[in-house]
């Protein structure tokens, strides 16, 4: 076999494959067998009909065509191997001679993953928050873990802030009550903001057995995103009271015995959740200062499928699980379908550039994963997705897709050596050390920056691990 590679972009090349007409011999074997099993001729017994006799009465170009088929795959593999390429995605393939008993040729065009210079990235430099925890901080902590043990009590009075009501809803458009309109006995804090807008108005001051009128918006269900003039009824009302700021309360939330220790627990707490804060975002902030640095071409036709991908979750999962459209979606964020397209391919351009660049450190790095590392990662991927360990770990291995795994742990690593490298300082003009936060977070994922970057909106942050699994496996090849 000769086959001869063509550089046609950065990113994309064609591959001129020729093929004496012997090698074709296991295929055409294979292509007379095949048809031996499908067809029948009289005189002849199923599957022991001659060569010759299937070429008179089916044709020989038939015969041709199957085994042409089947060696495809394997021919252009080798011509892969031999022209030392990284394909993405699948080959546009066209014969261009079929001479029975001469010669086969064909040309394969596929997009490559492109070359990438590493730059010097030791002179990157980033600013990143302060870890400050403050007394209205450690304040604020107590005073949620107090609302967790609030206990209520009915009262004969009207509602207040803060009360909680329960109540029956009805929603109607134009006139007509919505089949899904209509909700009995859903307990609400006044004041809370979790339900719809303009309902904290139309309670307060209800007693029960009072109801209110008011329009809002409805944020779910068959009319998600239209105004209903909406009913509702208030059955009771019960004050919440808050348990007193003593050593029974400290005893009642927690493992310690006085306030004094509670509020020293809730200040570490929070210290820890700014710290791990502090190092997600100096990873953002030095993973997009590295890609500022990096020119990556990218494969269009890889691009548009990353798009698709990502509007599909979006729309047939995360929005589909709101009863929700997209149409909605983008009246709720008040975006044309111009800007969501725009901001849709700037995040699949930047999480394929992203894992480009981290990919091709990872070579120049000489990272290596081993297996603690992989499983530990496994773990954390089989809890975002809500499935035990044995069961993420049997759906990746039946998939195939125990390398992309692997791979992410991998970026994960080299981004951490960048951030390791890079001159990280808070605002307080403070240098920041990352070290014990990178030892816990180099190998999840790509880093928490590089899978914010593979994210499809801020809103649908969240996918499961096998639909990670398969985008990655797009850019994998």
């Amino acid at each position: 076999m000769k086959s001869a590679v063509e550089t046609l972009n950065p990113t994309r090349v064609r591959l001129t494959v020729e093929v004496p007409f012997e090698e074709l011999k296991p295929s055409l074997d294979a292509a007379y067998k095949k048809i031996n099993q499908q067809v029948t001729v009289p005189g002849f017994r199923k599957g022991k009909v001659p060569a010759r006799v299937i070429d008179q009465r089916f044709g020989r170009g038939a015969v041709l065509e199957e085994a042409v088929n089947d060696a495809l795959p394997k021919l252009y593999q080798d011509a892969v191997n031999e022209g030392e390429i990284n394909p993405l995605g699948q080959p546009e393939v066209d014969i261009t001679e079929l001479k029975d008993n001469e010669v086969f040729a064909f040309t394969a065009e596929v997009d490559v993953r492109p070359e990438v210079e590493i730059p010097d990235y030791s002179g990157i430099e980033v600013t990143v928050d302060a870890v400050e925890v403050g007394e209205e901080d450690v304040d604020k902590a107590i005073e949620q873990l107090r609302e967790r043990f609030a206990t209520t009590k009915t009262v004969e009075r009207a509602a207040a802030e803060g009360d909680v009501v329960k109540i029956d809803l009805e929603a109607r458009i134009d006139g007509e009550i919505l089949e899904d309109g209509v909700a009995e006995g859903v307990d609400y804090v006044i004041g809370s903001g979790e339900l719809l807008d303009g309902i904290d108005e139309a309670v307060t001051g209800l007693e029960a057995g009072g109801s209110a009128t008011f329009t809002s918006e409805l944020k779910g269900g068959s009319a998600a995103g239209r105004e209903a003039e909406v009913k509702v009824t208030v059955n009771s009302v019960s004050a919440r009271e808050l348990p007193e700021l003593d050593g029974d309360f400290a005893q009642l939330a927690s493992e310690f015995d006085t306030i004094e220790e509670l509020r020293a627990d809730s200040r570490r707490r929070l210290e820890q959740t700014k710290k791990y804060d502090q190092a997600t975002q100096a990873q953002e902030k030095v993973l997009d200062a590295l890609l500022g640095l990096v020119e990556v071409p990218i494969p269009e036709k890889l691009l548009e499928d990353e798009i698709n991908t990502r509007k599909h979750n979006l729309v047939n999962h995360q929005l589909a699980q709101l009863g929700m459209d997209l149409e909605t979606y983008l009246k709720m964020q008040e975006k044309t379908e111009e800007e969501f397209e725009a901001e849709l391919r700037e995040q699949a351009e930047k999480g394929i550039r992203t894992q480009f660049v981290l990919d091709e450190l990872v070579n120049k790095e000489k990272v290596n994963v081993n297996q603690e590392e992989l499983t530990e990662h496994l773990v954390r991927r089989a809890q975002s997705s809500g499935m035990s360990p044995d069961q993420f770990a049997q759906a990746v291995v039946e998939s195939g897709q125990v390398p992309v795994l692997v791979g992410e742990v991998a970026r994960g690593k080299a981004l951490a050596i960048v951030v390791e490298a890079a001159t990280v300082t808070d605002t307080n003009g403070e240098t920041v050390s990352l070290e014990d936060d990178e030892d816990e977070s180099e190998g999840d994922e790509t880093g928490a920056a590089a899978e914010k970057a593979d994210e499809s909106t801020p809103e649908a942050a969240a996918e499961s691990g096998e639909e990670s699994a398969e985008r990655d496996g797009k850019t994998e090849g």
